[in-house]
């Protein structure tokens, strides 16, 4: 029988492959850098901020805050965390494709630490919350799901706001 955690860490496998998608489908335009910073309208995030914000969450996830380690890309920390502004320097579609590995590999070895008895320890950083492994696990699939679907719905936006060929 498959451990809980190996289980959510399946879903968000699942979760990840739908980004990529999205990415993917970006990197075959002829000009990807602008749709990455479509935005759908003014002070709303872009595209790329919404992929290379998954990526520094779970980062932020796997470092500081489940083993009080310092987390990759500190240059991309205070850009891409819960709380901040989107700006105009676009993340390039291979910076958010590393980004996303990079992270996910931290999320992978910071879970390979604990077994389905330490699902309901609650971390240090997360005792405010009141936020379990278990909790913490179901909302890093959550928050994937979540800006994938605003990623996927800006650039069908994107799409939309695209001069039609004859027209």
């Amino acid at each position: 029988m498959a451990s809980t955690i190996s289980v959510l860490l399946e879903v968000m496998d699942f979760c990840r492959v739908r980004t990529l998608m999205t990415l993917e489908e970006i990197a075959k335009l002829p000009d990807p850098a602008a749709v990455l910073g479509w935005r759908p309208g003014p002070g709303r995030a872009h595209i790329g901020w919404q992929l290379t914000h998954i990526g520094i969450t779970e980062e932020l996830t796997a470092t500081e805050r489940m083993l009080g380690t310092t987390p990759a890309y500190a240059d991309l920390v205070p850009r891409f965390k819960f709380g901040s502004v989107p700006d105009d320097d676009i993340p390039s579609v291979e910076q958010i494709r590393e980004v996303l590995a990079e992270s996910r590999k931290h999320v992978l070895e910071c879970f390979a630490r604990f077994s389905d008895a330490d699902l309901d320890t609650i971390p240090q950083w997360y005792q405010e919350r009141g936020w379990n492994i278990r909790r913490i696990l179901q909302i890093l699939s959550w928050h994937e799901a979540h800006h994938q679907g605003q990623a996927h719905i800006t650039f069908n936006l994107w799409k939309a706001a695209q001069p039609k060929a004859g027209a």
